[in-house]
């Protein structure tokens, strides 16, 4: 019988061949113009690109219409927290960044360049990158350790004319508020009401949280909880993001924090909630146990445990996988097709609300054959769409697109060929 060592060395070896064969890496540039006779060479260099460069010169958005900048994203980091691997640096993230742009490419086909920035300085990060930045249409940041992502993503965004989104920030806020607004909703808890327990605060928890309290979440009823414990006012090391969330609380561990809680919300580490913390939820939980590969519950466990939960993981083998894919490619789509400036917080709650009504649509045939299933429906085991479901590609950029055009940040109208708007 295979060992786990066994299976693990297998998959290594697998992953490996897979990025090395046929050819190098995972992304390749190819022409969209002819380039085969002395007029296609005329016209794609000298002299006829002289043509549009004085059109660019004339009028920056005319790079739109003349180039490759209207569906091309920028995937940048400096490899400080890259997966679960930690500060890998800038050259070691770039495997994951191809990934990013072959996801881009397949959901919603957008060009991706990958960009590796060696910075010694949260500073030096921000002025590489915005001196690059018009090239793209949008930035998707991405594997940046917390708290410079934060200072990064804000002055990135103060100094480009173009949406800089960190996914690993809000395209996680956006899929754990879509899902737990699902989950709510069946487990007949209102999100107001809701005390609400966040472990980990890093970039993806302090992102959801602030989420969450845009739609509705009642601040006094968040518990942030980081490896110190709780956050809270009388704490005299936190920074000014943690600070945000400071309760006034005689409450001071994670077991403290989770009792007579309605929800958990995971984005740390495995195994750091017990059967006896789970326990103590209030009847009804919902348990979000995001951390990959190995959930701060195992499902096993939490189902073993309470029979009255309901439960996403980070992973695919489970149901409820709360997984980037079904928020970037198609954020980006929508923000590109109106030449957005940023993506607002109109167009992540859009966002959110899409992908929650999309999970409570009948599920069509090519999808349950996507994923080996005879049936599938709203309820505690699908509360967020399939990441191969075609449908995101029509729900979300045209919810987003509509969103940038109705809170000013589109350049360019709502697309004639969308779903009409609601």
């Amino acid at each position: 019988m295979a060992t786990s060592d066994d299976q693990n060395e297998t998959l290594r070896r697998q992953a490996l061949d897979y990025h090395a064969q046929p050819v190098a890496g995972k992304i390749s540039v190819q022409p969209t113009k002819p380039a085969a006779t002395q007029q296609d060479l005329s016209l794609a260099y000298t002299p006829g690109v002289a043509a549009p460069v004085r059109e660019i010169a004339a009028d920056p958005l005319a790079a739109f219409r003349y180039t490759i900048r209207g569906n091309l994203v920028g995937v940048i980091t400096d490899g400080s927290a890259v997966l679960g691997l930690g500060n890998v640096g800038a050259l070691a993230g770039k495997p994951v960044m191809e990934g990013k742009a072959v996801l881009f490419k397949r959901f919603a086909n957008i060009d991706v360049f990958d960009i590796e920035v060696n910075a010694d300085s949260a500073q030096e990060f921000i002025d590489t990158v915005a001196n690059i930045a018009p090239t793209f249409g949008g930035i998707n940041l991405e594997d940046i350790a917390a708290p410079a992502c934060f200072e990064i993503e804000s002055e990135l965004n103060r100094r480009t004319d173009i949406p800089v989104f960190h996914d690993d920030q809000h395209g996680t806020a956006v899929i754990v508020c879509a899902g737990l607004i699902n989950a709510l909703e069946l487990q007949a808890k209102p999100l107001a009401e809701a005390r609400i327990v966040c472990l980990g605060a890093g970039a993806a928890g302090i992102a959801s949280m602030r989420l969450l309290t845009s739609l509705g979440a009642t601040r006094e009823n968040l518990f942030m909880v980081d490896r110190k414990g709780v956050i809270h006012s009388r704490r005299d090391d936190l920074s000014v993001y943690k600070r945000e969330f400071a309760r006034d609380t005689d409450r001071r561990s994670l077991a403290d924090a989770m009792a007579d809680a309605d929800v958990f919300i995971g984005v740390s580490g495995p195994n750091l909630v017990s059967a006896e913390m789970l326990q103590s939820m209030a009847p009804r939980p919902v348990v979000f146990a995001l951390s990959n590969p190995d959930p701060e519950i195992a499902p096993a466990l939490a189902h073993a445990t309470r029979d009255d939960l309901i439960m996403a993981t980070g992973r695919s083998d489970y149901p409820n996988q709360v997984n980037n894919v079904l928020g970037f490619p198609f954020i980006f789509r929508g923000v590109l097709d109106v030449r957005a400036t940023e993506v607002n917080q109109e167009m992540k709650i859009a966002c959110v609300n899409a992908l929650a009504a999309l999970a409570r649509e009948s599920v069509p045939a090519d999808v349950l054959e996507a994923y080996g299933l005879d049936r599938l429906a709203f309820g505690p085991q699908y509360i967020i769409p399939k990441p191969l479901d075609p449908r995101l590609a029509d729900f979300v950029p045209a919810a987003v697109a509509a969103a940038a055009v109705d809170s000013g940040a589109a350049r360019a109208p709502y697309p004639s060929h969308y779903r009409p708007r609601d």
